[in-house]
């Protein structure tokens, strides 16, 4: 029998509270991966302050990688900040993706424009409708915002004694999670499958000939196929 007193959360409350949970596994793969990237940063020979600094300012995991990479073989700052720019081109696809769901104002669409990931943006699309889209982007964006940083900066401190957690196949998790993302959207509609395959040819055969996160964005090459996409 249900109690009288028994307390019914709004359906706000509990839409933000499953994309809360459902975000997590996001979260968990981008702490773990910042851990890495912390701590080949500072074992490198860089000091702890510029991973940090890095992923407040720049927050693009391939592109700090790259960046990173560039400094440690003896590249100066410029070609490190080309290297992660080229790189970080595929995010302005990605940003006219979810356009509509940051919100009025120049502040909150800035700060929204930071947090624009492969990941967040993903997550959000992955929605039914706009208003969970819109909740679901905030929620993984700021989440993972953290949980990156707080990897970053507990893998500086820790410099050398972890090394690289990608030898533990860790980096396995974020394609992992992505692809658990973008399956209910490639079984609901055949035009997302004629455009997802052609872009999965694409990044599959270019990824052994150039740097990490250029075959993303030549597998948008993919949505030539889309219906309604003119050539």
């Amino acid at each position: 029998m249900r109690s009288p007193h028994r307390t019914t959360l709004p359906p706000g409350t509990r839409t933000g509270t499953s994309l809360v949970r459902d975000s997590s596994l996001v979260w968990l793969a981008g702490g773990i991966v910042g851990v890495s990237f912390g701590a080949v940063s500072v074992a490198g020979g860089l000091p702890v302050w510029v991973p940090v600094v890095m992923s407040l300012v720049v927050y693009a995991g391939s592109a700090q990688f790259s960046a990173v990479g560039v400094l440690l073989a003896g590249g100066g700052p410029l070609a490190a900040a080309a290297t992660g720019l080229l790189l970080n081109t595929r995010t302005a696809a990605f940003g006219l993706a979810v356009a509509d769901l940051l919100g009025p104002g120049r502040a909150t669409r800035l700060l929204g424009a930071h947090l624009v990931t492969d990941e967040t943006v993903a997550f959000a699309l992955a929605q039914p409708d706009p208003a969970r889209r819109r909740t679901a982007f905030w929620i993984s964006g700021l989440g993972l915002f953290a949980a990156w940083n707080a990897g970053v900066l507990i893998g500086a401190l820790a410099g050398t004694a972890l090394g690289d957690t990608a030898r533990y196949g860790l980096d396995a998790a974020f394609p992992a999670v992505l692809v658990a993302l973008v399956l209910p959207a490639l079984r609901a509609d055949a035009g997302v499958r004629r455009a997802a395959l052609p872009g999965a040819v694409i990044a599959l055969a270019v990824t052994p000939a150039v740097p990490a996160g250029v075959p993303v964005l030549l597998a948008l090459l993919g949505l030539f196929a889309f219906p309604g996409v003119r050539r």
